[in-house]
């Protein structure tokens, strides 16, 4: 679904006459390849070039060097540029920057009608799009009377209508209290199970890559660890040196360990952590 080869993107930063005073490096030499329909969680600090990746594969960037390919599509190539961002959707942290009508079932139609879709087929994909993050009840509703988790996931149904193989989502549960966290995130699991929709996710909440196909840890650019979520969030020193966190029970579980406990590295849940110490109770 996705291959990006030796990707480099550098910010330029002018000064007040306009000449550049600085050339900032965001990403540098990075390589990844995504299957169609996996569910990739992408970690890393502040800086560390994951909104700048996230904005190559919807080609809102394009590299200084290297190549970013979706679908079989080369970004740079300019004929393609709204077929690339028609097969791969973007969901931005937040929701009222994506929402520009008055009525929700008028802005999940925006994106279709403005590709030319027929109206009936718009009507059908709306019902369907909401139907799929559970909004279809909202559709008559005014947007500014829902809460957080309900915009974005009106938003997502946006993107869906669109017909999309991939959606990415930059931070979307950033300015959503837990329940709205909550919502977002089960929508966006649903469609990946259900529907077979590439999700790349992009996120500061460790808990939300516990069910991932895929953990990519970024920092300086790079690709510092990826693999399953297992694999890399029992590797605690290492994502440490990151300045990164684990999820809190495998923070635990590695802390048990260290004293001397003998249960597994790999702990994500609390139902594996009692599990693990009821049989060393026993």
């Amino acid at each position: 679904m996705i291959k990006i080869r030796k990707l480099i993107h550098d910010y330029l930063k002018h000064d007040e006459d306009g000449a550049v005073s600085e050339e900032i490096r965001a990403l540098a030499g990075l390589d990844l390849d995504v299957k169609p329909g996996e569910f990739i969680v992408i970690l890393g600090h502040n800086g560390c070039g994951k909104s700048t990746l996230a904005k190559h594969i919807n080609a809102l960037l394009f590299p200084s060097e290297g190549e970013v390919w979706v679908d079989g599509m080369n970004t740079v190539d300019g004929e393609k540029l709204w077929d690339i961002r028609q097969e791969a959707g973007m969901i931005f942290q937040n929701p009222d920057n994506q929402i520009i009508a008055q009525v929700v079932e008028e802005d999940v139609a925006f994106g279709p009608e403005n590709i030319g879709v027929p109206g009936e087929k718009i009507r059908k994909r709306v019902e369907e799009s909401l139907k799929s993050v559970g909004m279809l009840e909202y559709r008559r509703k005014s947007p500014g009377r829902l809460s957080g988790g309900q915009k974005q996931r009106v938003c997502i149904a946006g993107v869906i209508a669109m017909r999309p193989k991939c959606i990415i989502m930059d931070e979307p549960t950033a300015m959503l209290d837990p329940s709205g966290r909550v919502e977002v995130l089960k929508t966006a699991r649903q469609l990946n199970r259900e529907e077979g929709i590439t999700v790349i996710l992009i996120t500061h909440y460790m808990e939300e890559a516990i069910e991932a196909d895929r953990v990519i840890v970024m920092d300086k650019g790079k690709i510092a660890l990826q693999g399953t979520p297992r694999e890399v969030f029992s590797r605690v020193e290492e994502m440490k040196d990151l300045h990164l966190d684990v999820p809190q029970v495998s923070l635990l579980a590695w802390e048990l360990r260290r004293r001397g406990l003998k249960i597994p590295a790999d702990i994500l849940t609390r139902e594996e952590l009692a599990d693990a110490l009821e049989k060393v109770i026993s």
